[in-house]
């Protein structure tokens, strides 16, 4: 499911599913949050997550998933792992990052995106609302323009768009994320840790109002959410009804 490698003080790990772009089931979350977790506790300076094959991840696969009720449970674990590591976290974007796979990288501290990768969180063809945390760190991240424009009005940020706004950090390869990460471990790590510690501490995690909460579990116990599954389905577009 995950390669783990080190070089250095550098570990990387990488989303080994090539079959399924990468995409995420409960195994690949609980092996991603574990992989940042050890490599915590082995010393490395920082982690690199990225993707194998030409895809970074494409979003949530719960096909014969072994716990499909708890995924959703479990993605935000392995997101708030990745985001709580008191080392720096560096996404490699190799390729797409769509739904759950731009929640893993902008769970990341840092983005190096490569050259026609694209971000993309299709959650309003699907029927589906996000979580309160994945629309405020966009924002954060990319402003709210961008964060409108991905959320709102359902369309990709490439990678050179990306870098305009800052969602991405660097363009470039693996390699060019591996060297950063590298010239990162030469930094003093507690400075490091307090400005995550800072940079984390804004309006991200506030729980949702009740009319959120509600307007969250509106969506998806929603008639649109199974009338985009069984689109899907049939291979055509669905017909949203608002109900």
């Amino acid at each position: 499911m995950i390669g783990l490698s080190r070089d250095g003080d550098v570990v990387t790990i990488e989303l080994q599913r090539p079959d399924r772009r990468n995409a995420l089931n409960s195994e690949l979350c609980l092996a991603v949050h574990r992989g940042v977790e050890q490599a915590e506790r082995d010393g490395a300076r920082v982690v690199v997550i990225t993707g194998q094959g030409t895809s970074f991840c494409a979003g949530a696969d719960l096909t014969g998933d072994a716990f499909p009720e708890h995924f959703g449970q479990i993605l935000e674990d392995m997101l708030t792992a990745v985001e709580a590591a008191s080392i720096p976290v560096v996404a490699a974007v190799n390729g797409p990052a769509v739904g759950a796979g731009t929640q893993l990288a902008i769970a990341c501290d840092l983005r190096v995106v490569a050259p026609g990768s694209f971000f993309e969180i299709p959650s309003t063809r699907l029927g589906i609302a996000v979580s309160n945390w994945t629309i405020r760190r966009l924002a954060a991240l990319a402003g709210g323009g961008v964060a409108r424009t991905i959320l709102l009005g359902g369309e990709r940020v490439h990678a050179d768009q990306a870098y305009t706004c800052g969602l991405a950090n660097k363009l470039g390869d693996r390699d060019v994320a591996t060297q950063w990460a590298k010239s990162i471990c030469e930094l003093a790590p507690l400075a490091l840790k307090h400005l995550k510690l800072v940079f984390n501490d804004d309006r991200i995690h506030d729980h949702p109002t009740p009319e959120q909460a509600a307007a969250f579990e509106a969506a998806w116990s929603s008639e649109d959410m199974k009338e985009a599954r069984r689109a899907r389905a049939e291979k055509r577009k669905p017909k949203f009804v608002g109900k």
